[in-house]
């Protein structure tokens, strides 16, 4: 039995810490199914909309609180203001716990607690890249 769980730890510990990384492991089509539940504020994909939220094509790469046309609270204007980008880090830690990535945020989402499914979304918004103007 020890054998099997030093077994088990030394195949998934690579797998958790690209994870953490992000180091392209999230699942794009697992990340569409976990978006559902984002879907009700945020639009992505063609012809994408600002609702509650922003639309988020081409997130992956955008500086923090720079959607054009759509009004940020202050707290994610600062954020982007000291030149944080939307990588996958950051993405990682924002949809873990929103209000402690970005106190003073509008979004009400508590977040999303399984690493793997954030993993998963950040993989799948990195699969819009923003529209060619």
């Amino acid at each position: 039995m020890k054998t099997l769980i030093g077994i088990l730890a030394l195949t998934l510990t690579p797998t958790l810490a690209l994870a953490e990384s992000h180091g392209g492991t999230g699942d794009p089509d697992a990340g569409e199914k976990v978006f559902r539940k984002c879907k009700a504020c945020h639009a992505i994909g063609e012809g994408a909309e600002n609702k509650v939220g922003p639309e988020l094509n081409g997130i992956v790469g955008r500086q923090v609180g720079h959607e054009p046309d759509f009004s940020y609270s202050d707290a994610m204007k600062a954020k982007g203001a000291d030149g944080t980008v939307w990588d996958a880090e950051s993405l990682m830690a924002f949809l873990e716990k929103p209000k402690d990535y970005v106190p003073g945020t509008k979004m009400a989402f508590a977040g999303l607690r399984k690493e793997e499914e954030r993993a998963d979304v950040v993989a799948y918004l990195a699969t819009f890249p923003a529209p060619a103007e």
